[in-house]
């Protein structure tokens, strides 16, 4: 559908390159993992099994060094370099972004899934849902807005997003999120609106099987009410805990995740506070250091994910470049210090 490609925040988003993307010259080279320190491979067995750690996407020629032995164009990874993504001892999952923009094909899953698993069996996907089912409204080439007659159907979704998603992944597909944007004062000042819209659509998507199950990620505080709750809980879903400029902090958020059931915890580190994503891209790009650190965010991740762990659920946390200055490293620093408060805990039995 034509739709899929129009842009909810103005404007035409940057799209990541595909699996039929082709790369030319010397970026049709093997991707090679970079080999990796001893203190590296023993933080990797550290971390407990339960507790997924990511990125969001693996398609950066700035983590060479990091992720990858060599620098490759952003095109060759997206083709070849998730076996090498995949073979990093802290990076037992990744997001998958494109989707957000337009339906994948389940070939095109199913590609991604053999080259993670030839490395890692236990790799794991996180998948956003196509904007198309999220947003009440959607710009079209000329610039102008226009209702979205496939917001929140349930049918399409299945159709073209949740059938072609688990039937590729298989056995590695984990969370698919439904990530909403802002949605404006027609439902932020009526909550329930859209709790009640929520419900309805979860409630008629097809029930799940394995390591695959639904979350819900807001962009608006105004949304998280009791009967958002409500409606995670009917339809089976669990809160996505968004870190991101315009939400409460990830601690305030966990309640969200605790009272929706007994599911899996999902956290998506998207974005620096008090930056927007153009200018937080322009301010980290290439991603290979840390530029503006968050701890107290950090440390807000780590007991929540140690929670989960005592709780036997398990942990899916995405980092995004944007979010620190590189998301590899965010991941590592995240581990550290995982295992630093697990040792503690043990400590004091």
């Amino acid at each position: 559908m034509a739709s899929a490609q129009f842009d909810l925040f103005g404007g035409h988003p940057e799209p990541e390159r595909t699996p039929a993307r082709r790369a030319s010259g010397k970026g049709d080279a093997k991707v090679a993992p970079v080999v990796q320190d001893d203190a590296t491979k023993a933080l990797g067995l550290a971390l407990p099994a339960a507790i997924r750690l990511g990125t969001s996407s693996w398609s950066f020629p700035g983590w060479a060094g990091l992720v990858y032995a060599d620098h490759h164009p952003d095109a060759a990874l997206a083709r070849h370099g998730l076996a090498a993504y995949a073979a990093h001892p802290l990076l037992r999952t990744v997001g998958i972004d494109r989707t957000f923009y337009a339906p994948m094909s389940e070939a095109d899953f199913r590609s991604y899934a053999k080259q993670a698993r030839a490395v890692n069996p236990d790799f794991r996907f996180l998948v956003k849902a196509p904007m198309l089912f999220t947003g009440p409204r959607l710009r079209g080439d000329e610039g102008q807005w226009r209702d979205n007659e496939a917001y929140l159907n349930a049918g399409l979704a299945t159709a073209q997003f949740v059938l072609p998603a688990t039937q590729g992944l298989a056995e590695t597909c984990g969370p698919l999120v439904f990530q909403f944007p802002p949605l404006g004062p027609r439902f932020t000042r009526s909550p329930q609106r859209f709790a009640d819209a929520l419900a309805e659509f979860l409630l008629q998507l097809p029930k799940l099987s394995g390591s695959a199950f639904y979350a819900v990620e807001v962009r608006d505080p105004e949304i998280l009410t009791d009967d958002y709750l409500a409606a995670l809980c009917a339809g089976g879903a669990t809160h996505c805990i968004a870190i991101h400029a315009r939400m409460p902090s990830a601690g305030a958020q966990g309640r969200f995740w605790r009272e929706a059931g007994k599911k899996p915890l999902v956290i998506r580190w998207s974005l620096h506070s008090g930056f927007r994503y153009e200018e937080a891209k322009e301010r980290y790009a290439p991603f290979n250091v840390l530029v503006d650190e968050d701890p107290e965010g950090r440390a807000q991740v780590a007991a929540l994910a140690l929670e989960a762990t005592r709780a036997r659920q398990e942990t899916y946390v995405i980092a995004n470049n944007k979010a620190e200055g590189s998301a590899p490293l965010t991941i590592r620093k995240l581990s550290e210090l995982i295992d630093e408060y697990g040792e503690t805990l043990i400590r004091r039995g």
